[in-house]
């Protein structure tokens, strides 16, 4: 992809040709006695272009490894424990046997915890809990297999963070609320929260991190009907000419805005996991996710579609049941939305694909979920030009033998 990248050396290429070409065509305009440069202004000149090559060579960060984009990225999703443990060469030789190219790698996790190692006087060595003790070490041994790196940073779940800065989360009687899986958010309305995940970000991509994959961009699931009993600010956004939902909304997509600008100089990818209902609705009106504003803002777009998370969407009664049919429908929904963004705000759709089973819905055996229902989904996907995809599976444990290019 890169397309950021390209942009850049090539207005980075014509800044130098101005810079070194504008002092000696002024020089010729001023008279025939300065069509030759004296030595003082020869010397000058040629610091002056070295100084401004050395100035547009910063432009992108390097980290020194290369990989390249794959012709569609399929990928699983690992955890710190299964990156730093012995679950990674697992992981790796199945990526090798099949058409899997990718691993999204959780760098800063749901509880809010950093899966890497960082130095005692970080800000974040209390949340440190250095399941990947060599993060670069691994990284290397990705660029030798050609497999594609994506971070994974959580951002607005944040326990860890809510728990030692009450200040910046939302509060209910003097204590940090957390919702009913005990789970603790941090408020998106707090520049400061957007700064602390920005550089857990920064990190990742001096690291070699090829993306940076931003999940939880929202505020906790039915807020809404949470907002006059809890106890936050809204900072900036107190002041906007607005409702609550909107305001949320707004917080959100800038965050996501903000952040692309951000990681601009370090040259990677930026995406962001969304809920799949919002791309079925104008605005989630609790969360503050509003699918084509975070969507063209992103350089990719990943909906959690798995069939056991909705309901009874598309008219179908049991979407765990009939995976084709519950990604179909979807697929056709969010081509829609991003077929009406402008083409540079367009982003690559890349969903969340369900590879486990959901017992939690069914009084029986649940529906398995092995080689044919996997394939399903990404064949639904394929048959709508969607190539990319993510598999999740929470102990990373992945059906084997699948087909991952059905339709090739």
């Amino acid at each position: 992809m890169k397309r950021r990248y390209f942009m850049i050396t090539a207005t980075a290429i014509i800044l130098l040709l101005i810079v070194t070409i504008i002092p000696i065509t002024s020089q010729q305009t001023s008279g025939e006695e300065t069509l030759t440069a004296s030595p003082h202004t020869e010397r000058q000149t040629n610091l002056s272009a070295i100084d401004n090559e050395q100035k547009l060579q910063r432009f992108t960060y390097d980290s020194g490894l290369d990989f390249d984009y794959p012709d569609a990225v399929r990928g699983v999703y690992v955890t710190g424990p299964s990156a730093g443990g012995e679950k990674f060469n697992d992981l790796v030789n199945l990526i090798d046997s099949s058409d899997l190219n990718s691993m999204v790698i959780d760098i800063k996790e749901d509880h809010g915890n950093l899966t890497v190692s960082v130095p005692e006087d970080s800000p974040y060595s209390d949340a440190a809990v250095n399941y990947i003790d060599d993060p670069r070490a691994m990284l290397e041994y990705l660029e030798e297999k050609g497999i594609y790196p994506i971070a994974r940073v959580v951002v607005f779940k944040d326990s860890v963070l809510a728990e030692q800065r009450p200040d910046l989360s939302f509060t209910k009687n003097g204590e940090v609320w957390k919702n009913n899986k005990d789970e603790a958010f941090v408020n998106p309305f707090h520049k400061e929260v957007w700064e602390y995940n920005l550089e857990v970000a920064k990190k990742a991509a001096e690291l070699g991190f090829q993306e940076i994959q931003f999940d939880y961009v929202r505020f906790p699931e039915g807020f809404e009907t949470r907002d006059s009993e809890l106890d936050y600010t809204q900072g900036d956004y107190e002041d906007e000419d607005m409702s609550n939902v909107k305001r949320r909304v707004k917080a959100v997509t800038d965050f996501v805005e903000y952040a692309r600008e951000e990681l601009d100089y370090y040259d990677v990818d930026v995406s962001v996991d969304i809920f799949g209902y919002t791309a079925t609705i104008e605005e989630a009106p609790g969360i503050g996710q509003n699918f084509p504003q975070i969507a063209s803002n992103v350089d990719v777009i990943s909906s959690m579609i798995y069939p056991s998370h909705w309901t009874s969407y598309f008219d179908i009664e049991f979407p765990d049941k009939e995976p084709y049919r519950t990604v179909n429908e979807y697929a056709k929904v969010e081509n829609k939305i991003l077929d009406q963004l402008d083409e540079d705000e367009k982003p690559i759709s890349r969903p969340w694909l369900q590879d486990f089973e959901a017992p939690w819905l069914y009084s029986g055996s649940p529906t398995e979920y092995g080689k044919e229902e996997v394939e399903a989904q990404i064949r639904a996907l394929n048959e709508n030009g969607i190539d990319e995809f993510l598999l999740w599976n929470a102990g990373n444990n992945y059906t084997e033998n699948v087909d991952y290019t059905p339709i090739d």
